[in-house]
């Protein structure tokens, strides 16, 4: 199904008749991509999801109002997580969230109710706050979502040596994948870490959920079932090349949790366009279907009546660079990683398959998975950030359908 057509209304809905529901508490939420993720599983029917957010956690203003907009139900707290209290929420079934990797070396075995000294490394308080959070409410799952070198980290270490006998988790069981989310039917190849704990006492830890997509050139049987990834195209492009571009975001504003900020704009509204320099215009033109920066070497072009050099001196000294840097996107495969600024193609591979242009606030957000109906707060920027930061839909999807069969199963 292609992305543009799913629907997801972002609240939370009711789970179905005879089934209590699982009870869920995202930290470091974001825009709520992950609990997005979760709340699109719906076993019993679309109008049903058996996942219940109960409370979020988000520092950043804008994304969290973005939350409480998309999430009513949910009692959403815009402040640090050290100033947050767990213990209202004490045997919700899951929580969720990805803590920035840096810091987590610094716990040692002691009692995380406790607050951290004043001392302390400022980066470790919020790896701190999470496992705090975990011995507060002991959830039966938790899910942590991270840059795929976590797994590498000194902070990983230090979280598999917490699960130990006398560790502040000793009573989960870990285990860890890189997935990718062009796996589970997202047309983007974003690999991230996904760590699952299972609370000893459930049995058998739950494994991460088996891939329903595989790259179009793997050798597979015909029973192993999976269709092909998804292309950028026919998930996203075929749609919004059909909606006009807009010059900016409207002129509104509201307040979900008391502090006025632009919005709420609909995915649609999303659909802006840049004001690129005539050099980049330029070069946008230069650069042909899946190409990138080395496609400009040696190309000039004129721009009010003088001949400009379409490429940089940067650029051509470094000829084993990345080639992603003004590269345009392919029809048939899934995009890369939607980062923070993919409005910007010197940053990577954002250029549209076919216009001279940079992919839309709108379209990256179909990339990520979220459809037309999520609404956003926040500025231009602001808004980039929380695209880029969530959790793709499909990947949470996918979590959610697993975590759901481990905790219902008889």
């Amino acid at each position: 199904m292609s992305l543009t057509t799913e629907t997801l209304d972002g609240s939370p809905t009711a789970p179905a008749s005879g089934d209590p529901g699982i009870s869920v508490v995202d930290l470091f939420a974001g825009a709520g991509g992950f609990s997005a993720g979760f709340h699109a599983y719906r076993p019993h029917g679309p109008a049903s999801s058996p996942f219940r957010t109960l409370a979020a956690v988000e520092m950043d203003p804008a994304a969290a109002a973005t939350y409480a907009a998309n999430f009513p139900s949910a009692k959403v707290s815009a402040i640090r997580i050290e100033g947050w209290d767990p213990t209202p929420y004490e045997g919700v079934d899951v929580i969720m969230g990805g803590p920035p990797c840096q810091g987590f070396s610094g716990l040692n075995r002691d009692d995380l109710k406790k607050k951290p000294p004043k001392s302390e490394d400022p980066r470790n308080k919020l790896w701190r706050e999470y496992v705090r959070a975990v011995q507060v409410i002991k959830p039966k799952i938790f899910v942590i979502e991270n840059v795929d070198r976590f797994l590498r980290s000194p902070e990983y270490a230090a979280l598999c040596a917490a699960t130990e006998a006398d560790g502040p988790l000793a009573d989960y069981h870990l285990t860890e994948k890189v997935l990718n989310a062009a796996d589970y039917g997202v047309p983007q190849a974003r690999r991230r870490a996904i760590v699952i704990a299972t609370r000893r006492d459930l049995g058998e830890p739950l494994r991460h959920p088996i891939p329903t997509h595989r790259r179009a050139t793997d050798q597979l049987t015909f029973e192993e079932g999976r269709a092909p990834w998804l292309g950028v195209w026919d998930a996203v492009f075929e749609h919004t090349l059909r909606v006009r571009l807009k010059e900016d975001l409207p002129l509104r504003s509201g307040a979900p949790l008391g502090t006025d900020l632009p919005g709420a704009f609909s995915g649609k509204e999303l659909h802006i366009r840049r004001n690129p320099t005539p050099l980049s215009l330029a070069r946008y033109a230069a650069i042909p279907p899946g190409g990138n920066r080395y496609d400009l070497t040696d190309r000039t072009s004129v721009i009010d009546g003088v001949p400009v050099y379409l490429s940089t001196e940067s650029w051509d000294n470094h000829t084993s660079g990345s080639g992603d840097v003004m590269g345009r996107l392919h029809k048939d495969r899934p995009s890369v990683t939607i980062r923070t600024e993919f409005y910007k193609p010197e940053k990577g591979r954002y250029l549209h398959p076919t216009k001279d242009r940079p992919i839309t606030h709108w379209e990256a957000a179909l990339i990520q998975g979220f459809p037309d109906t999520f609404k956003w707060y926040g500025s231009k920027v602001q808004i980039a950030r929380q695209i880029g930061n969530a959790v793709p839909i499909g990947l949470g999807r996918a979590l959610a359908e697993v975590i759901h069969r481990k905790l219902t199963a008889g």
